[in-house]
């Protein structure tokens, strides 16, 4: 008898059910028990909005969804700006009242609090109501593009033409 003769008598081990061909163990990624973790959870896109919202499937809230400014009050603006200058998102930035957040200068809105003295032209910043009052009263101008949003058309593309391919066959030799 040689080596390569020699037959073990514990078969293989096979692995468990687990996971199957998931490569990431018990659970396979899916967490605990729960909605979540059931069969069959694939989230058709146009509903992903609406089931990101619902308080059943968790992990976002409406807070989320909401926009985040950065808030300014009039009496600020007036100490740091000069009279009949622009108010925009770099000006607010150069003149410290606005810090960058994650590399970009943050949406900004303007509050009513304190007085305005000084004309100022406001582009591109959201402006409250009141705080709107104000600056019209003082002879500033507000732009309208500050309160809009200004839709973007999509690009017409055209189709790609492309060639039909040719079968090629192979002889049979005999």
């Amino acid at each position: 008898m040689q080596l390569h003769q020699l037959k073990r008598n514990t078969p293989n081990r096979k692995s468990k059910y687990i996971g199957r061909g998931g490569k990431r163990g018990k659970t396979s990624g899916r967490g605990t028990k729960g909605q979540l973790a059931r069969s069959g959870r694939k989230l058709r896109p146009e509903l992903r909005d609406i089931i990101k919202k619902l308080p059943k499937l968790r992990g976002y809230s409406f807070a989320s969804f909401q926009k985040k400014y950065a808030l300014i009050d009039l009496a600020r603006i007036d100490k740091a700006f000069k009279d009949e200058e622009e108010v925009n998102l770099i000006s607010l930035h150069k003149k410290g009242l606005v810090k960058k957040f994650k590399g970009t200068i943050p949406n900004v809105k303007i509050l009513a609090d304190g007085d305005l003295s000084k004309k100022i032209t406001v582009k591109g910043v959201s402006v409250s109501d009141s705080a709107r009052v104000k600056i019209e009263k003082a002879g500033g101008k507000i732009s309208e593009e500050s309160t809009k949003k200004q839709k973007t058309q999509p690009v017409k593309t055209q189709p790609v033409k492309t060639q039909p391919v040719k079968k090629q066959t192979k002889s049979k030799k005999k």
